[in-house]
């Protein structure tokens, strides 16, 4: 019988150690968190989530193999990816909201959730650094004679977990201030912030010379 808790225990802790490290996904939770509420928040979270799930399944059915070997796919995805938080960040910067409707803040229609779904997922998944993630790092710890598809896909669940754990952490240390966070001026600097995040993510994802 191959062993499997130890890779998995292994896998965990350092899964959970880049969850929590800053980044894009984080931002995009906190931002629209803090203007949007925590429902249109965790709707976010959750498509990033699915992001992580689509790069999982990616990796475990093979294709991430030839994006890590194809300089070709890897700078479409990356200029692709680069031009999408580009648009985000611009967008951002030049037209700050100044204050958030009380019935924005409560979202009832199914598209404006869609919309937050579609905006995590393709935040995490036009970033080609997350598949090159998927096949260099998860591979580590698949033990010799596992089923590489089955354990992938466990791991990618395992990762999805946290984050999903930590961007709800997230969004509670966002509840008293929640007021506050939804002034005017506050909403029009949250969204500046995030755009000049935006860009400078863009921005390294399109001169990364090395993946």
């Amino acid at each position: 019988m191959i062993p499997l808790l130890e890779p998995i225990a292994t896998f965990t802790v350092a899964a959970t150690i880049l969850t929590v490290t800053p980044g894009l996904d984080m931002a995009l939770v906190l931002r629209t968190a803090a203007s949007e509420g925590p429902a249109r928040a965790m709707l976010a979270g959750i498509g990033v989530v699915a992001g992580l799930f689509g790069w999982g399944l990616i990796a475990a059915v093979g294709l991430g193999a030839l994006l890590a070997a194809s300089e070709l796919a890897y700078h479409i995805l990356r200029w692709v990816g680069a031009a999408y938080l580009s648009y985000l960040g611009v967008r951002l910067l030049l037209a700050p909201r100044h204050g958030v409707p009380l019935a924005e803040a409560t979202p009832k229609a199914a598209g404006s959730g869609r919309r937050w779904l579609a905006r995590g997922f393709l935040t995490n998944i036009l970033n080609p650094k997350v598949g090159v993630f998927y096949v260099s790092f998860v591979p580590q710890f698949i033990p010799a004679g596992a089923n590489v598809p089955g354990m992938t896909v466990l791991l990618t669940a395992i990762h999805a977990g946290l984050s999903v754990i930590w961007f709800a952490l997230l969004i509670l240390a966002t509840r008293p201030i929640g007021r506050l966070l939804r002034q005017g001026a506050v909403v029009a600097w949250l969204d500046r912030v995030t755009g000049v995040i935006f860009i400078v993510f863009a921005a390294r994802l399109a001169l990364s010379a090395q993946r």
